[in-house]
């Protein structure tokens, strides 16, 4: 497990415990794209503890491009025969020498300092890492993919409505360095249902809004990621902007569940927004309560000119949650509860 935190276990264990079919993954194999990120590796320990408490013999693969960093996040199932290390580029054909009965992929750039100093391969990643995941799909009877998609592809809202419901499409500027995250998550959605005409397989597309949460990566240059390590470290907040900026949010825990939800009840071809309606906020609102909660204040600074050119020209983008709650989807934790325990386990894990 990522941290042997007992609040961090305990997030773990309220996702397990919702009633899943957990039976249609016994003695399956299931590979994760991008897994050292956020959302891997706290999906990876959902899955490896509901492996051991429930004995189903789930063999559990991790995929990246770097073995230090893979070997750092999952050291805990080293001696696991259910969970195993890949090593290698979503760019290049993945191997036919294992086979997958489910793919969630998840590796992208997703960051703004990442957008602007790897453009290139934050566009590939997506297209042609997306492309190797459905044509192993296609020729080896894959189950199910999930590909994890974003709110990003929503653009910028048009003013017609409040919130994107999974059939709006606002304006995105593509002659910009920016526009490689948005579009090439819009291009790989459109790949996954030329994939699901042409071949027959299945794919769902979990849209998720701005996560947070314990297993964010050091690098992770996103706003809310650096109001939380202030926080942590106890220091000022620091907004670059006059926090106007109107985004869903979702605990990192919640979005596991959602994306377990999807795996066994998503229907085949179709997106569903993920995001937690109560985490609709304002940058300098998210600002504010995690200064509250640190005992600091926030303070404003302007932004670099590199740090700037990576931001979302996005001012309003909450995500409309309808469709995945009609399917039986809740959120499991409060606004205040997610945001108090990445702070408790993050302190506790300096």
């Amino acid at each position: 497990m990522f941290s042997r935190n007992l609040d961090y276990q305990n997030d773990v264990e309220k996702v397990i415990q919702n009633p899943l079919d957990w039976g249609k993954l016994n003695n399956k194999s299931l590979l994760f794209v991008g897994a050292s990120g956020m959302i891997g590796t706290f999906l990876i320990d959902c899955l490896m503890a509901i492996n051991e408490k429930q004995n189903l013999n789930i063999s559990i693969y991790a995929m990246g491009r770097n073995l230090n960093k893979l070997e750092s996040r999952f050291i805990n199932y080293k001696e696991s025969p259910n969970f195993h290390l890949v090593v290698g580029d979503i760019l290049e054909p993945l191997s036919s020498g294992v086979h997958y009965d489910f793919i969630i992929h998840g590796a992208s750039n997703t960051h703004p300092k990442a957008y602007v100093s790897d453009p290139i391969n934050t566009i590939m990643t997506n297209i042609k890492g997306t492309e190797q995941v459905l044509d192993y799909a296609s020729n080896n009877k894959v189950e199910r993919v999930l590909f994890l998609s974003t709110v990003e592809i929503y653009g910028e809202n048009r003013g017609d409505t409040e919130k994107f419901d999974e059939s709006y499409c606002g304006y995105i500027d593509c002659n910009t360095l920016r526009a490689g995250y948005p579009e090439g998550k819009r291009a790989s959605e459109a790949l996954c249902q030329a994939y699901i005409k042409q071949y027959g397989i299945d794919v769902v597309i979990p849209r998720l809004c701005r996560i947070f949460g314990p297993t964010m990566l050091s690098e992770d240059s996103k706003a809310s990621s650096q109001f939380i390590k202030n926080a942590v470290n106890g220091e000022d907040i620091v907004l670059k902007s006059e926090g106007t900026q109107y985004y869903s949010y979702c605990y990192v825990a919640d979005a596991a569940y959602a994306l377990l939800y999807l795996l066994f009840n998503g229907k085949n071809g179709e997106a569903y927004n993920i995001a937690n309606s109560e985490f609709d906020l304002t940058l300098r609102e998210l600002a504010t309560k995690l200064s509250e909660i640190a005992g600091t204040k926030v303070i404003f600074e302007i932004p670099d000119s590199s740090e700037s050119a990576g931001y979302s020209k996005a001012t309003q983008a909450i995500l409309d949650t309808k469709k995945i709650e009609t399917l039986g989807w809740k959120p499991i934790y409060s606004l205040d509860e997610g945001l108090e325990q990445i702070i408790r386990i993050m302190k506790t894990e300096e």
